[in-house]
């Protein structure tokens, strides 16, 4: 679950490699700890006391809780290379699919033998896929939670459950499963983090759904195995492409913003400014274009290197998310510009002069808030404070007969010259001309997406 993995902090190194004393769980803040350990402290004794004192399971069981080890075993292995890919694309959170096997494992043994199961299962998932980002101890949670799910899940059906369950006793233990898995993650972050909201303490939608699916599988894996266990070869093609689409939106975002800054790329940038200026969502309008070029930036990269020059980059990227809207657009041109496309709602009467009027305050109010910076950049030589940077900005408003987005950015360009001639640190915004530009827009990034100064510096 995604708020599960925002939960732990701490480093991937391996467990032996430290003292125990130096174990990163031991870093979380006292009362996080307490209540992790006491989950974890839960699930061994009822793990053990199960094992001991609970059900034994039959010959079939046995055979059945083996063959879904196997399986799970299997699925991690396709699972390496996936996580690898998605590490590279920026670090995108991993995705468990083990719910298959887990819960599959709940329904067809005793509750502490398919709490072993599972616990055998995702551990093998995190060495051979995970352990290179993922620190044990938040795995050791994760275990946790899914153990006393399993076994939540194996006392309601020896409770209440026969020979043969019924859909509503399945639904039931579906429901139960992801009760406690969650439930539990879901206290514990709002241990860490107090007032956290829903999306916060149960994670995003899609990965939710994408667990009640896992789970849906996991029953029908269950029946398989009631009719031919054979049939569960024909699992691991289908896990395996879910394995594989869950690529697909990483890919996405990785094609469409820039890697240093988080923001639009130049090509998404201008695709989405162009479809805004068409008026194709007639519910909102765009009446001009902001071009920003950070002063002096060349000087920053020279005097304190590269590094340093990309966290103040990303720093303005942050502040100007701050500053403007939600749907206003923003973007990367290359180097140390970025663009704004200010967004509004399309009721009311246009006028160059009101459109004007607030492009100029949505301007100074950057300016003013990338004045106001005060940048604390961890260097090999201890904390680097950086301060004093400004920027200069042209403006550029349509026409009252409209302008096209070439002939917006080669005007608000313009104004950004003329800025830069007045001083720096400084506004200016032009009227575009209604005539249709020849200037050709970007469909790749404008320049090299490093840090790297340009002209207009």
């Amino acid at each position: 679950m995604a708020s599960e993995r925002r939960l732990l902090s701490g480093d991937a190194a391996c467990l032996g490699r430290c003292a125990p004393h130096r174990w990163p769980v031991w870093r979380l803040p006292r009362l996080l700890l307490g209540a992790v350990l006491f989950i974890e402290a839960i699930a061994l004794v009822l793990l053990v006391a199960g094992l001991l004192t609970g059900r034994a399971p039959a010959g079939t069981e046995l055979w059945s809780g083996a063959v879904l080890c196997l399986l799970g075993i299997a699925y991690s292995e396709m699972a390496v290379g996936v996580e690898r890919e998605r590490r590279r694309l920026g670090g995108a959170s991993h995705v468990d699919l083990s719910s298959v096997w887990t819960f599959a494992a709940a329904l067809v043994l005793p509750g502490a033998h398919a709490a072993l199961v599972a616990a055998l299962i995702m551990l093998h998932l995190w060495v051979r896929a995970w352990r290179e980002w993922v620190p044990l101890h938040r795995q050791m949670f994760s275990v946790a939670t899914v153990v006393l799910a399993c076994i939540a899940v194996g006392e309601l059906l020896d409770h209440v459950g026969g020979e043969r369950q019924p859909l509503w006793l399945v639904i039931g233990a579906m429901v139960l499963f992801m009760a406690v898995n969650s439930g539990l993650i879901a206290a514990v972050v709002s241990v860490n983090i107090p007032g956290a909201g829903p999306a916060t303490l149960f994670g995003p939608r899609d990965e939710n759904l994408l667990e009640v699916g896992m789970l849906c599988m996991g029953a029908l894996t269950a029946v398989a195995i009631a009719l031919n266990p054979v049939l569960l070869l024909l699992t691991l093609l289908p896990l395996y492409v879910v394995l594989r689409a869950v690529l697909v939106r990483p890919l996405e975002a990785a094609a469409c913003t820039d890697g240093k800054t988080g923001l639009l790329n130049a090509a998404t940038w201008v695709a989405e400014a162009e479809r805004v200026l068409a008026g194709t969502d007639r519910a909102e309008r765009a009446g001009g274009v902001l071009m920003l070029d950070l002063d002096h930036f060349k000087a920053v990269n020279d005097t304190h290197g590269h590094a340093v020059g990309d966290h103040v980059l990303s720093a303005v990227a942050h502040a100007l998310h701050r500053v403007v809207r939600a749907r206003d657009l923003v973007g990367r041109m290359g180097g140390e510009e970025f663009v704004v496309l200010p967004r509004r709602a399309a009721s009311g009467e246009r006028s160059v002069e009101l459109d004007s009027v607030e492009l100029e305050v949505v301007a100074e109010r950057i300016r003013a808030h990338v004045a106001d910076l005060r940048l604390e950049v961890p260097t090999l030589r201890g904390p680097l404070t950086v301060a004093g940077l400004t920027v200069s900005i042209g403006g550029a408003v349509a026409s009252p007969d409209g302008s096209d987005l070439p002939a917006l950015l080669q005007t608000a360009d313009t104004a950004l010259y003329e800025a830069k001639r007045a001083g720096r640190n400084t506004v200016r915004v032009a009227v575009a001309s209604s005539v249709p530009s020849v200037v050709n827009l970007p469909s790749a990034p404008l320049v090299n997406p490093g840090s790297g100064a340009r002209a207009k510096d």
